[in-house]
């Protein structure tokens, strides 16, 4: 059994993909998940699992489509996997606002060549770097005016992604490993 944290993309924004929190906890004790906590409204989901990460996600996903109506792609990381995503942080000496600080969550390792072939300079005054199977991202123009969305991740590196602040990175790190 594991704490992990399911991240799913797209829900509650523009009056699109409604699901409420109470709802949302329901369905994952439904699917035998305990000890389920929501944080914000965005579709952050805290749990505990005997699955591995990826499993529980496709589980998570197939059932909000199924049973909510909700198409909505889902990832998922451990509680430990938050704690080193934090603990990497090769943009810690730039990023100097929590909410202008991105992690891109990625549904596989992509290929680095296309990551490689990228022109930083082409996206300043933006920053990125890439590390295992996240994509981090300072914006210090605002996140609605990055060209680095995690649409565009998807489409140059051909795997699903979604996105969080570091802020709320920190939170559900905080919350899969509270004892």
């Amino acid at each position: 059994m594991s704490r992990q944290v399911a991240l799913l993309r797209g829900v509650n924004v523009g009056g699109r993909n409604m699901v409420s929190m109470a709802e949302l906890r329901k369905l994952l004790e439904s699917l035998g998940f305990e000890d389920v906590k929501t944080h914000l409204q965005s579709g952050n989901v805290v749990y505990t699992s005997g699955k591995s990460p990826e499993a529980a996600a496709a589980e998570i996903e197939a059932a909000l489509a199924r049973d909510l109506g909700v198409p909505v792609p889902v990832l998922a990381r451990t509680g430990t996997e938050l704690g080193e995503i934090l603990k990497a942080n090769p943009l810690g000496d730039v990023a100097a606002d929590d909410a202008l600080h991105l992690v891109t969550f990625l549904s596989d390792k992509p290929d680095a060549g296309p990551i490689k072939a990228l022109d930083p300079d082409a996206f300043k005054p933006d920053v990125f770097k890439h590390v295992g199977k996240e994509i981090y991202v300072w914006c210090p123009d605002g996140v609605r005016n990055t060209k680095l969305s995690y649409s565009f991740w998807e489409k140059k590196l051909g795997v699903t992604a979604t996105a969080r602040n570091w802020k709320t990175v920190s939170k559900l790190h905080e919350l899969a490993t509270a004892g």
